[in-house]
């Protein structure tokens, strides 16, 4: 019995690292689309942000983001309020929009930048949502295909 269950421990946190490297890529992908537009360019000025460590930066808060969204989903599936897997992957997502929002956006715009320091926030929280919701629907539409893949 105790084989069995550490089995299906070692398969979900094999699911786990797989939903957090693809979360992390969707996450880093989206970014790097994202830089290649005039208002990003405006925004890593204004914010004297260097480009090629930002890439490196995204990848590595894609990954940290992925595990957190990667993990409770699969460790508190039936939790989740949700009936779409894609919709609580989603939902997970957002609430960790909403913890580095909180945490991280709102400290480092209105505290450190006082001059465009709105502009840059709501700049920011754009980009943000964007990558956190790729972030989330890529995690849900591959943990659905792992759960489908579970039922075979």
């Amino acid at each position: 019995m105790s084989q069995q269950f550490g089995r299906s421990r070692q398969v979900r946190w094999r699911r786990t690292i797989v939903l957090t490297g693809v979360g992390g890529l969707a996450f880093w992908l989206v970014n790097f689309a994202i830089s290649l537009t005039p208002i990003a360019a405006e925004y890593r000025a204004g914010l004297s942000i260097a480009y090629f460590p930002m890439l490196l930066q995204a990848l590595a808060a894609g990954l940290v983001i992925g595990l957190g969204v990667a993990y409770p989903l699969q460790r508190f599936f039936d939790l989740i309020p949700p009936k779409s897997t894609v919709l609580k992957a989603v939902v997970l997502s957002g609430a960790a929009l909403l913890a580095a929002t909180v945490l991280i956006e709102v400290p480092s715009k209105f505290i450190a930048i006082t001059a465009s320091g709105v502009r840059y926030f709501l700049i920011g929280l754009l980009f943000n949502a964007l990558r956190f919701l790729a972030l989330g629907v890529v995690i849900g539409i591959v943990h659905v295909r792992q759960r489908a893949g579970l039922e075979t």
